[in-house]
């Protein structure tokens, strides 16, 4: 049966999201082609009438994990995605997790088109974050960028600290506990709006 253009749209999607998830939690290296499509319900040789190579759809998968996390974060308050973020949930379900803190480490080594859909990626995330820090009229803007790169590169390197240490390890909690509470107290000195409201954690995923 011939495949439609829609199905055949679905297929590259679910592809794309299977790879999104099976990268974070075992790395680009950690995926070959053939586990990829067998994971996504396909055989290997279907891969190339989708893909021109695995380095492309690295590209596509990390742009798809790191749409996931923007979406999350657009409309969060601050304090509430520091939060979530440094949280002992989100540490330990990389599949579902930050791409930027699963795979940063790995991107720096791939082609020059990741490295690219990873800095994109980044000015997505601090557009999301700076709407919901400090004012971006007149003289706060460079401010608030500021801070929410601060907060963004600091969130991101205690996940990697954490996952870095065995599970069980305290240390690996006390580096998010630490790192989650000085940020908080960051907010708080700088006066943002968004540090002082208290809002209630939600489970939701930090993609």
């Amino acid at each position: 049966m011939k495949v439609t253009k829609a199905q055949a749209q679905a297929n590259r999607a679910h592809v794309v999201e299977t790879a999104s998830m099976l990268f974070r939690e075992r790395g680009y290296d950690g995926v070959g082609v053939a586990d990829l499509m067998a994971a996504a319900g396909f055989t290997h040789g279907g891969f190339y009438k989708q893909f021109r190579s695995k380095a492309d759809l690295v590209a596509e998968s990390a742009a798809c994990g790191i749409a996931q996390t923007a979406a999350l974060t657009a409309g969060v308050e601050t304090s509430e995605f520091v939060r979530l973020y440094l949280s002992r949930e989100h540490r330990d379900t990389r599949a579902i997790g930050c791409t930027m803190a699963a795979l940063g480490g790995d991107a720096a080594r791939q082609p020059e088109a990741v490295r690219a859909t990873f800095a994109a990626g980044i000015e997505s995330l601090l557009a999301a974050l700076s709407r919901e820090g400090l004012p971006l009229d007149g003289a706060n803007s460079s401010q608030a960028r500021a801070k929410s790169l601060d907060i963004l590169a600091r969130a991101v390197g205690a996940i990697v600290l954490s996952r870095a240490c065995p599970d069980d390890s305290p240390l690996a909690d006390e580096i998010l506990e630490v790192c989650r509470e000085e940020i908080l107290a960051s907010l708080r000195l700088a006066g943002s709006p968004s540090a002082t409201a208290r809002v209630p954690v939600r489970k939701r995923r930090t993609g």
